[in-house]
């Protein structure tokens, strides 16, 4: 099957393209007309404070009235009363949740005293960055700031002066009608519902235009950002629990506001309401995949909980994701490609990954970076397929994935006691003529989970380079919690995490077995290898189980769908 059509230097030419797009809305921007031609209509104050259901971090916030900033894995000690705003930042994930005001819901929850901390950090960032940055206001910063400065806007004039009041409403808009003319695709129904809710929040005609802006471009935008089966563009869970948060708040407001959301957002919060069902695994928290985080119980819980749907059933597949369910074990297989293009800055060349929890605790992550060598899952020969971008195409265009479309095929069978896939991935065969069919069999009664990894030859394997040796890898990245023991015989595993009496074990039939460092980050991964001749391919077998389970001989591979 032939490939995509790839023009050389068409990434380099996009990337020129947009940077001059994006360097002639910058100057505009930066420039008096840009900075107050959208602004003619003034806000008339707050009208109502819209409701975000994201559960504040109200340690945070008391960590600040001490002078304590934790954002961004890092810390800035400014001191009780101090200026985060006129230091260097730790780091430029700590400046960006910074200039998101990521800290402000914490610090109004933290009670009155945090409020008027609060209205006295938004007044001095007005003071330094009221006027356009180039870092400040790009557009995934300024979007959340606008979404946490809407919430929070009664609140803090309830502690401002009038004049203050006018200026935080009036930077408000500003900042609106900004996002609404900023960023790309990607980015494009969080930037337009993010400027709805300030326009629900603002009073007046001000507030008015701005919604009679925002909303029509929401909609468009929640048309290719939103899947119709639910999930995200992106393919990540916790993209769709972030975009599912914000249309709520918005749904909300506009009831206080005596208006009906459009139906397009109505819809979107109900495919996306049935994706963060899908996607929260036995714990509570959420899949991860594709540069995504797995969130904490009470987070998730907080977007369910607006939930109207009731109890229906979790469906089996969902965004290119399938999911198997039994009392002890649960697992999640990634098998559709991965997002392309805008959709792509985050995502990984990792088809076929898995995540697995049993006993309800995560023991196999789907991935540690972003790579082949970071997945759970098979990788053929030294180099990856796909890759991201790099140099001037990055810096523009975000670092992007490419050369990673390949074909993924799925059978799901049940029977009594029984469930399990059969998957084909073709990401090899162009370069080795292999196919990776993944065979995943879930006993429900048993709570086992048994696999098999196949290396396939196929009709392009012939001739002298069908008899090179070529050497795979089957991994797991184990969950940072768990501790790994490789059995004498080295064919099994012991995974056990901290409180687990008894903990579970991995036997396999590989040539080689290892605990290794992760490629990427903190943590260990398992690593079974092997070398097959290209003409004949290769077959590893492995098995999941309590450790308190009587010892198994061999491992069974799991049954062929009749």
């Amino acid at each position: 099957m032939a490939g995509p059509l790839r023009l050389p230097g068409r990434h380099l030419a996009l990337a020129l393209a947009v940077a001059t797009g994006r360097a002639v809305s910058e100057e505009w921007r930066a420039a008096e007309p840009g900075r107050w031609l959208p602004g003619q209509a003034r806000p008339e104050g707050f009208g109502l404070q819209p409701r975000d259901a994201r559960p504040p971090d109200i340690e945070g916030g008391r960590r600040i009235l001490a002078g304590v900033f934790t954002l961004g894995g890092a810390t800035l000690a400014a001191g009780a009363g101090g200026d985060p705003w006129d230091r260097p930042s730790p780091s430029r994930a700590f400046a960006e949740a910074l200039h998101r005001f990521d800290w402000l819901p914490g610090l109004i929850a933290a009670g009155p005293e945090g409020a008027a901390e609060a209205l006295r950090l938004v007044l001095e960032w007005r003071r330094i960055f009221g006027r356009w940055n180039g870092f400040a206001w790009a557009p995934e910063v300024m979007a959340r700031r606008v979404f946490n400065l809407a919430c929070a806007g009664p609140a803090l004039a309830a502690r401002a002066s009038e004049a203050e009041t006018a200026g935080i409403a009036m930077d408000l808009a500003r900042q609106a009608r900004s996002l609404l003319a900023a960023g790309g695709t990607a980015g494009a129904a969080e930037r337009a519902a993010c400027a709805a809710v300030a326009g629900a929040a603002l009073r007046g005609i001000a507030g008015r235009r701005l919604l009679e802006r925002a909303l029509p471009r929401l909609s468009r935008a929640l048309a290719i950002t939103v899947e119709p089966e639910g999930g995200h563009a992106t393919r990540r869970p916790d993209a769709a629990l972030e975009l599912l948060f914000d249309l709520q708040a918005l749904d909300e407001a506009m009831v206080q506001r005596g208006l009906a959301a459009p139906d397009a957002v109505q819809r979107s919060i109900a495919r996306l309401a049935a994706a963060v069902r899908f996607f929260t695994l036995a714990d509570g928290g959420l899949a991860a995949f594709h540069g995504g985080g797995p969130r904490s119980p009470s987070y998730v819980a907080a977007a369910r909980a607006q939930d109207e749907t009731g109890d229906r059933p979790t469906p089996s597949g969902l965004d290119g994701f399938q999911r198997l369910d039994s009392r002890a074990v649960q697992v999640m297989a990634d098998v559709a490609t991965p997002p392309a293009g805008p959709w792509s800055t985050q995502a990984c060349a990792q088809s076929l990954s898995i995540q697995v929890v049993a006993g309800g605790r995560r023991l196999i992550e789907a991935a540690a970076g972003r790579g082949i060598d970071a997945a759970s899952t098979m990788q053929v020969g030294e180099r990856p397929y796909g890759r991201m971008l790099s140099g001037f195409a990055a810096r523009v265009l975000g670092r992007r994935l490419t050369e990673a479309e390949a074909p993924v095929e799925v059978q799901r069978h049940e029977a009594p006691g029984a469930v399990w896939l059969e998957l084909d991935h073709h990401g090899w065969m162009a370069r080795y003529g292999l196919m990776h069919q993944r065979r995943l069999y879930l006993d429900l009664d048993g709570g086992e989970l048994r696999g098999e990894d196949r290396l396939t030859p196929t009709a392009k394997v012939q001739g002298p380079d069908g008899r090179h040796f070529v050497p795979y890898a089957l991994r797991f990245q184990l969950h940072a919690g768990v501790r790994a023991q490789v059995s004498q015989d080295r064919r099994s595993v012991l995974l056990r995490r901290e409180g687990d009496p008894g903990g579970w074990t991995l036997r396999n039939d590989a040539l080689d077995i290892a605990l290794e460092p992760r490629a990427h980050g903190p943590g260990l991964q398992l690593v079974l290898r092997g070398q097959r001749r290209a003409d004949s391919g290769a077959r590893v077998r492995w098995k999941l189980a309590p450790a308190t389970a009587p010892t198994i001989a061999r491992v069974d591979a799991p049954p062929t769908a009749a």
